[in-house]
């Protein structure tokens, strides 16, 4: 991260979480559904998994590129990707928390938007409400060459 970018980071974080915190239930033509932003998609733009940050630019970055998740998922009429897994979550039942194997899907919807690709992941739980869960700019390099890597392949972790 260059040293301005450093400088800039609390105040965009801070915006980034204003502004995703201010976004409404936005509708996926090709979900035919609305996608709910959540404090777990919030979460995730901060976190790899629990009790593990992000890297400073790589937060830096998700949180600049928030503002084009409407015009991605607003706009998309075919899907990516979709990946089927089943995943330990935190399921509220009779009155306490319990972890359960559950079913959950992830799609994927890839887009160039202001000269920028991106790809934002909407996940749902069983057959509950989409979720918005991460947005993956167009960066990186593998660590065994020069090709360019736009996401690791596993999205619950991207």
């Amino acid at each position: 991260m260059s040293v301005i970018e450093a400088e800039y980071f609390e105040e965009i974080r801070q915006k980034g979480e204003g502004y995703y915190k201010s976004l409404q239930p936005l509708y996926c033509p090709y979900l035919k559904d609305k996608v709910h932003f959540t404090a777990e998609g919030l979460e995730h733009i901060k976190f790899k998994r629990r009790h593990t940050a992000r890297l400073k630019q790589d937060q830096y970055m998700r949180f600049k590129l928030l503002k084009v998740i409407p015009v991605v998922l607003g706009d998309s009429k075919t899907v990516q990707g979709i990946w089927e897994t089943k995943e330990f979550q935190r399921v509220h039942k009779h009155n306490r928390s319990e972890t359960m194997l559950v079913p959950v899907t992830y799609y994927e919807f890839i887009a160039v938007v202001e000269e920028v690709r991106i790809k934002v992941i909407v996940k749902r739980t069983a057959s509950g409400p989409y979720t918005f869960w991460s947005i993956i700019p167009f960066w990186g390099i593998q660590q065994s060459g020069t090709k360019r890597k736009l996401y690791s392949g596993h999205p619950k972790e991207d």
